[in-house]
C-alpha cells in the first residue's frame, strides 16, 4: 500500500496533461475571481474575472504571460497603457509594475500563465 501511495504522489509531483474548457468558468462572487488551472514547480496557470480593476503591482520572481479571452480593458504595464481586447497576448517580465481597469460593461476575463511556479508570496502591491 505505501509503495502505490508513493507512486501516486510521484504521478502528481510530475505532472500529467490536462484539458479545461474555461468557457465553464464563470464569475460567482462579488469581487475577481481567481481560479487556479494547472500547475507544477515549473509554471502556474490561472482563469481570472476582473470585474473592475486589478490595482498596480509587481512580481518580484516571475513573468507572466496574459491571454485576453473576453471583455475589454486598460492595461498599464511599466509606464505605458494599452487598450486589451480578446486574441490580446500580453507579456510581463518580472519586476514590471502592471494594473488593469475594466473597460464596459462585461467583466474581463483572461487566462494567466506564471512562470516559475506563482503561490503569492512575490506580489508587491504599489501605493
Amino acid at each position: 500500500m505505501k509503495k502505490l501511495l508513493f507512486l501516486s504522489i510521484l504521478f502528481c509531483a510530475q505532472g500529467f496533461a490536462q484539458v479545461i474548457n474555461t468557457d465553464a468558468i464563470e464569475q460567482t462572487a462579488a469581487g475577481n475571481l481567481n481560479k487556479q488551472l494547472f500547475a507544477d514547480s515549473l509554471t502556474s496557470s490561472f482563469c481570472i474575472i476582473i470585474k473592475s480593476e486589478v490595482r498596480a503591482h509587481k512580481h518580484l520572481k516571475h513573468s507572466e504571460h496574459v491571454i485576453v479571452q473576453s471583455g475589454e480593458g486598460v492595461m498599464t504595464l511599466g509606464d505605458k497603457e494599452f487598450l486589451i481586447k480578446p486574441g490580446d497576448v500580453i507579456f510581463i517580465p518580472k519586476n514590471t509594475v502592471h494594473s488593469v481597469i475594466v473597460k464596459g460593461k462585461k467583466p474581463l476575463k483572461v487566462l494567466s500563465i506564471q512562470s516559475p511556479y506563482f503561490n503569492g508570496d512575490d506580489r508587491v502591491m504599489m501605493e
